[in-house]
């Protein structure tokens, strides 16, 4: 069984279905609310454990209501949360997410995700021994992800590092990242390029391997080599893009050990599937529909 560690944020998704997007100043009725676990670290987690990896969870949440129902929403999907610590005083992240035709708006308060240190992750250093891969985000503070990417390449582990919300990042940390997943706006950040270069560009400039997602054109990657191959997206009707970059990402490390391009491929089906249903965590396919899937989608 493939075993992923995931450090990074856990909030409650207040989700709100809408006609269209407010204009600044305007109120809408809207059409449903719900809430609904995610935060990117959270979200990766469960989309690896339903693929069928047994997965670690390093993290924090609130002592408030929602951090007693994220937690427990871990354990239900059969994530081991000995490092999901409880930080008193204080609440659990929240995103307020607005969804209209298929496209979100989101606006993420990290509270007890602030309160991820590195001593938490330094705590978690036996897990990571051992395991198949780490996967990492921008959502928590930056030394914390410093940690994880120090204590990764320490104990010989692939880091899948996820730069989102985008902010540059320091060429030493790059310098030990197995693959970078960001998303063409992501990169430019990273690497403080303009925002117009050429995605293959930043791919080349980027100092370890990069996988680019492109929404429904799929995904780019680069390997061994400087060229950019291309994976075709899966032609779905899309409902709600929430939490599909986190799946993409989990599946990314559930299947890496096939091959690259082939794991790509897999992570394209999975997030494709996801995008067709509603919610980050609620959209989140198994290994079997996966594969069912991958049946009839060529």
């Amino acid at each position: 069984m493939t075993r992923i560690v995931v450090v990074g944020s856990i909030n409650m998704d207040l989700v709100t279905l809408a006609p269209r997007f407010p204009a600044p100043g305007e109120t809408l009725t809207g059409e449903r609310f719900l809430t609904i676990p995610g935060g990117k670290g959270a979200n990766q987690a469960v989309a690896a454990a339903r693929l069928g990896a047994s997965v670690s969870m390093v993290g924090c949440v609130g002592d408030d209501a929602f951090g007693t129902q994220l937690y427990d929403g871990l354990v239900a999907e059969g994530i081991d949360v000995t490092h999901v610590t409880r930080v008193a005083g204080i609440g659990s992240g929240t995103a307020s997410i607005t969804v209209a035709g298929g496209e979100n708006q989101i606006v993420v308060v990290p509270a007890a995700n602030g309160r991820v240190t590195p001593a938490h992750v330094e705590a978690a250093r036996e897990t990571f021994r051992g395991a198949d891969a780490v996967l990492v985000q921008l959502e928590i503070p930056r030394d914390a992800v410093e940690a994880t990417l120090r204590i990764a390449h320490d104990e010989g582990v692939p880091v899948i590092l996820n730069p989102a919300p985008a902010q540059p990042l320091p060429r030493e940390w790059l310098a030990h990242v197995r693959f970078l997943t960001p998303n063409q706006h992501e990169l430019a950040t990273v690497l403080g390029q303009p925002g117009d270069t050429d995605f293959r560009e930043l791919m080349r400039l980027a100092p370890c391997p990069v996988v680019l997602t492109r929404g429904a054109e799929g995904a780019w990657f680069c390997d061994t080599d400087d060229t950019p191959h291309h994976q075709a997206g899966f032609a779905v009707e899309a409902v709600d893009s929430t939490g599909a970059g986190d799946t993409f990402n989990a599946a990314l490390a559930v299947f890496l050990a096939e091959g690259l391009a082939e794991a790509v491929r897999k992570a394209c089906a999975t997030a494709a599937i996801a995008v067709s249903r509603l919610g980050a965590q609620g959209g989140m396919p198994r290994a079997d529909e996966v594969a069912a899937f991958l049946e009839t989608h060529r």
